[in-house]
This record gives structure tokens, C-alpha cells and sequence, in this order.
């Protein structure tokens, strides 16, 4: 009788084990597939030469950054006016692009504050948004050449490429302030002052990206970090683009990345994460994120990378102008796509 009991309980515990390996086993494959597995590859090998488009791209951004990152320099809360300099810069030559910019002001400590928009409506489907920003403060007494004058500037450049065009859906680009600390993460930061107003107003954002320090490449071993445990699954080697987004953002991050990789022969990596581990939701999608939207971040990965990040040695000659412009026109076939 003995015998035939433990035979049975022996049964229910095999029993359950199956259950939970084939539970274990169902969720880590979903979680590879949503999470980390991207479609297409990323490119590997030598970088043809630029083309001609993308020749005229890397000298106008690198123009733009040299301006934005040395000219102006520091640029934040305790350097008012260089702040409000670069506002001026980045809204005059946009008007000189073509375009109207609204201006999105408000006040902290009696000091008045602007995220920029340029707006083109899209013909078939207007009330879609796609919105492409970066923002254009830097941190503490940083002149923030690549973090962030690399993405205010790609926002800049691809307003100028596409002013001209007549997309389906609606396309903005928005150049936000004060993403850097003290604003990080509170209700003044720009971005979510600028995502509130989106949703108070029910729109229908259904892209966002944020350029978040892209300008920085090596080809060395060991120059790229992860927080772990992505460093058991991304290349050691800190020479690609990625693209980060939140898990709820996974197919959106997966669309882009496929769109990218299509038509761009750079190397790049994806991955869709939650929020909470750290550099996923370091720029300016997570204001999006807060409201309910899909948003990715396309980046260097910043800290993980950069050397020079928040410090005084973040300067234009710190910049591979070169890669930082076959991204930038990798992203321009990206957007293309998104408001057909």
C-alpha cells in the first residue's frame, strides 16, 4: 500500500515539474521573442562610402552641432541664456526651412521655457501623428555636443528633408527643453509637459521617437556596457544604433527596426525592456510612455558608451560625423515609411 502512495505522490510531482518546465520554457521563449528577437540583421562588415546625400547631411549637421555644442555651449536651467539661445537658433533656422513653429512656453521660477514644434499635416490621415524630437538642453556644465546637440541637430536636419514632402499621416518634430536634471522625471521636464498637452487634447500619437545621443562609435572590444543581463546577449563592441523601447512598445520597436535595418547598411541593435531597468527610459519617450504611447529611443546608449557623457569633455571633436550621418539618413528612410 506504502509503495503504490509514493508511486502516486512520486506521479504528482513529475506531474507538476512537466508543468513548471513547460511554463518556464513558454516564457522564456516569449520573452526572447517579444523582448530581444528583432527582425532581419544587423550589418556587419565595412561601411561603404557615403553618398551624396549623405555627404550634405554629415556637413549640415555637423555645422549645426558645432553652434549647438561650442558656440553656445551650456545650455540648461543655470545657463538661461544660452538656453534661450539655442531655442533661437534651432527656431530661426527652421523658419528658414519653411516652416511655422509653435512655440509650447511655461514658467518655472519666473523663467519661461519652450519646446518648439514644426507641424507638417498629412493628407490622408491628419489625425495619425508620428513625432520625431530630441532635446536641445544640456546637463549641468556640459557643453552636451552629443548629448544632446547630436539629436537636436538629426531633428533639425530631417525637418529641413522633409519640409518639402506631402506625407499620409501627420509629421512632427519637436525640439524639447529641460530633459536634464533637475527636470528629469518631474512634471516640468519638457517632453512631458509637451506629452500631457497631446493627450489632453486626445490625440492620436502612434509613433515617437526620441534621437538621444547618437554620435558616438568605436570599433574596439569592450568599449559597449550593458546593465546586466543584457550584456550576455548585446555585442561587446560599441559600433552600432539602438533602438529602446518599453515592453508595451515591443511590435513599434520591432516595425523600426526592420524599417532600418532595410535601408540602411549600418550596423544596429533593438530590444523592447521594461522601464524599470536602468538607460531604457533615459530621454525623452518615457514622457510618452507615461501618457499611454508607443515611443522608442534611438541612441548611442549614452553612459554605456560615451566616456565624455554629462561631463565638460562632451565636445563637437568627440563625434564620428561620418556614422552619426548614415544614421541620420537611415532614419529619414525610417520616417518615410512611418507616414506613408
Amino acid at each position: 500500500m506504502k509503495e503504490k502512495q509514493i508511486k502516486l505522490i512520486n506521479r504528482a510531482v513529475l506531474i507538476r515539474l512537466s508543468y513548471l518546465a513547460a511554463f518556464l520554457i513558454i516564457s522564456i521563449t516569449w520573452l526572447w521573442f517579444t523582448l530581444f528577437q528583432m527582425p532581419g540583421k544587423s550589418y556587419q562588415g565595412e561601411l561603404s562610402p557615403l553618398s551624396a546625400s549623405e555627404t550634405a547631411l554629415q556637413e549640415s549637421v555637423q555645422k549645426d552641432i558645432q553652434i549647438i555644442g561650442a558656440n553656445i555651449g551650456k545650455r540648461n536651467y543655470s545657463y538661461y541664456e544660452n538656453l534661450q539661445a539655442t531655442a533661437s537658433f534651432l527656431k530661426s533656422e527652421f523658419q528658414n526651412a519653411g516652416y511655422t513653429v509653435s512655440e509650447q512656453k511655461y514658467n518655472i521660477d519666473n523663467q519661461t521655457y519652450s519646446n518648439l514644434e514644426v507641424e507638417i499635416r498629412g493628407l490622408k490621415l491628419p489625425n495619425e501623428i508620428v513625432i520625431i524630437g530630441a532635446h536641445y538642453d544640456s546637463a549641468f556644465s556640459s557643453d552636451g555636443a552629443n548629448d544632446n546637440g547630436s539629436g537636436a541637430a538629426a531633428v533639425l536636419e530631417l525637418g529641413r528633408r522633409f519640409v518639402d514632402k506631402k506625407p499620409s499621416r501627420t509629421l512632427r518634430f519637436v525640439e524639447f527643453v529641460n530633459e536634464e536634471p533637475p527636470f528629469f522625471w518631474t512634471d516640468n521636464m519638457g517632453s512631458l509637459v509637451y506629452a500631457k498637452r497631446c493627450k489632453e487634447r486626445k490625440e492620436n500619437i502612434v509613433a515617437m521617437l526620441s534621437l538621444e545621443t547618437m554620435g558616438y562609435f568605436s570599433d574596439k572590444d569592450n568599449t559597449q556596457k550593458y546593465p546586466f543581463p543584457l550584456n550576455y546577449i548585446y555585442p561587446s563592441t560599441g559600433n552600432f544604433i539602438a533602438f529602446i523601447g518599453n515592453v508595451k512598445s515591443s511590435g513599434f520597436v520591432k516595425d523600426v527596426i526592420k524599417m532600418f535595418r532595410s535601408n540602411a547598411k549600418f550596423p544596429s541593435q533593438g530590444a523592447a525592456l521594461p522601464a524599470q531597468i536602468p538607460g531604457v527610459g533615459w530621454s525623452d519617450q518615457w514622457s510618452f510612455w507615461q501618457q499611454g504611447y508607443n515611443g522608442l529611443m534611438v541612441t548611442d546608449t549614452a553612459p554605456f558608451r560615451y566616456p565624455y557623457y554629462h561631463t565638460q569633455e562632451d565636445t563637437p571633436d568627440k563625434i564620428d560625423y561620418g556614422r552619426l550621418s548614415r544614421v541620420v539618413y537611415g532614419l529619414e528612410q525610417v520616417i518615410n515609411k512611418l507616414v506613408e
